[in-house]
């Protein structure tokens, strides 16, 4: 079976590396600037010569690697006995069972320091759920580590450290002028055993089949990344951040060649947004898109299956104001090419609010040009969430309006309408019927319900039977209760 590994994949006893932190370069930017030092692609050649091979990669990774650090976070957790409320085990071993037992769970990852105040990036795997967060640098000096974002939708989190000395960091590469083949370095801290650095070649861009997060768009590289990689730097020869790693294609848990990293300029947008201390929304293109297949392209008289067609259009959103419309294939975003919907989602999603970005899309087998100002998703309709109670068989489910901004959240198509179930109490009648958070409520009693209130003023009608139509998954079940 072959896995996608999340960087940490079990316990591990700690271990810290040796090597002491070298001063931050002089010549680097500030993060406040946010701004890529790279303005054109760099020149790349083949080794001419056998003292051109020997060259040592030693002066790049002694400038970066005090900048990556171990991460290690921990919680505890309540554990019932399966014994628990056995007859037969209290019968002869007492109430022993009942009480619940406590277990520490560890995690261990990688981050990278940002910024010489602190400031630390790593996966949102890696802290997730944590209770303690631990930052140790590659000086083996320990810090609890404040978390200041977290990100599930792009696997990422934003630590900070209490310091009163600049730390060194690593500055960003324009993720954007990376090419196949270009020699990039890992580090990291695999399986607890200490810093560790690996070197290989980006393998491919534009990753977008590798379910790790919502932002499905990934630079793959061959340089070996282990459990416990994830959150280390990923860096190019100059020394600058590339990407954050973040999982590996493993059929045994090792690593097999096949490993992907966050974009850097995906990376810098979250970091902007907790360092300014506003909410992480990222801009919209006002319109739900989908993959070009080959049968579609043929009807639509492209010359091969690429770029994300529109299927629908928000009103008065970007897109609609700059003159798109459903069927429009969108092929290229601020000259980058769009592969698929998952590309042209992660080419917006780099961009700020009020940014105008340019597009090339393909409509009746002509190309044309448009320029959208981007804007943050709109919560319309509010999302007034109803805590139902009564009795009916939706009480303990707590109900919220979907909106372009909630949806965006959940990870759905922006366009999406509805009443989403955002709650179910355990034990309630719902939970036992495999009521689920996520579900779509579509109609009670054969009527349709647009928004909260309306399904709260259905269900509380006396009904017997009820019969509610419910959405999970692309696929409408029947729910009914009662005679």
């Amino acid at each position: 079976m072959v896995r996608f590994i999340l960087g940490f994949a079990g316990t591990f006893l700690m271990g810290f590396s040796a090597a002491c932190a070298q001063p931050a370069p002089e010549e680097a930017a500030p993060l406040n600037e946010m701004e890529s030092e790279v303005i054109v692609a760099p020149s790349r050649a083949v080794p001419q010569s056998m003292a051109e091979v020997q060259l040592s990669f030693a002066p790049i990774v002694e400038r970066a690697a005090p900048a990556v650090v171990n991460v290690y976070s921990r919680r505890v957790v309540q554990q019932r006995s399966p014994f628990a409320g056995d007859p037969f085990f209290q019968r002869f071993f007492g109430g022993g069972f009942d009480a619940p037992r406590e277990r520490v769970q560890n995690s261990l990852g990688s981050g990278v320091i940002v910024s010489p105040d602190g400031v630390i990036i790593t996966n949102n795997h890696v802290i997730q759920g944590m209770t303690e967060i631990k930052v140790v640098l590659s000086d083996r000096r320990e810090f609890n580590a404040e978390l200041v974002l977290a990100d599930g939708q792009t696997d990422l989190a934003v630590l900070r450290i209490d310091i009163d000395e600049p730390l060194p960091y690593v500055s960003f590469a324009n993720s954007d002028l990376i090419a196949v083949g270009d020699v990039v370095l890992a580090i990291g801290n695999p399986f607890g055993v200490g810093q560790t650095v690996t070197s290989g070649i980006i393998s491919a861009l534009a990753r977008t089949a590798v379910s790790v997060s919502d932002y499905q768009f990934f630079i793959q590289t061959d340089a070996a990344i282990n459990p416990g990689n994830s959150g280390g730097a990923l860096i190019d020869i100059d020394g600058r951040l590339v990407g954050v790693n973040t999982a590996i294609y493993s059929r045994s848990g090792g690593s097999n060649g096949i490993g992907f990293a966050i974009p850097a300029r995906l990376v810098q947008q979250v970091i902007k947004s907790a360092i300014s201390g506003t909410a992480l929304v990222r801009p919209w293109i006002g319109a739900s898109s989908s993959t070009v297949s080959s049968d579609m392209a043929k009807a639509l008289q492209l010359d091969r299956p690429t770029g994300a067609i529109i299927d629908d259009v928000w009103g008065h959103g970007p897109a609609d104001r700059a003159g798109l419309k459903p069927g429009d294939v969108i092929t290229e975003v601020d000259g980058q090419p769009v592969y698929d919907a998952q590309t042209l989602q992660y080419r917006i999603g780099v961009n700020s609010d009020g940014d105008n970005t340019d597009i090339v899309y393909v409509r009746d087998g002509k190309t044309r040009n448009a320029t959208l100002t981007l804007t943050l998703p709109p919560e319309v309709p509010a999302r007034d969430p109803r805590a139902l109670t009564g009795n009916h068989p939706l009480n303990g489910v707590t109900v919220d309006n979907l909106s372009p901004r909630y949806s965006e959240e959940l990870g759905l198509d922006p366009l999406t309408k509805g009443i989403v179930v955002s709650e179910v109490k355990p034990r309630s009648f719902a939970a036992r019927r495999g009521l689920r958070p996520g579900y779509k409520i579509l109609s009670v009693n054969g009527k349709p319900v647009h928004n909260t209130a309306e399904l709260e003023r259905e269900i509380t009608r006396a009904a017997l039977p009820w019969v509610l139509e419910i959405e999970t998954g692309g696929r409408i079940i029947p729910w009914r209760v009662g005679r």
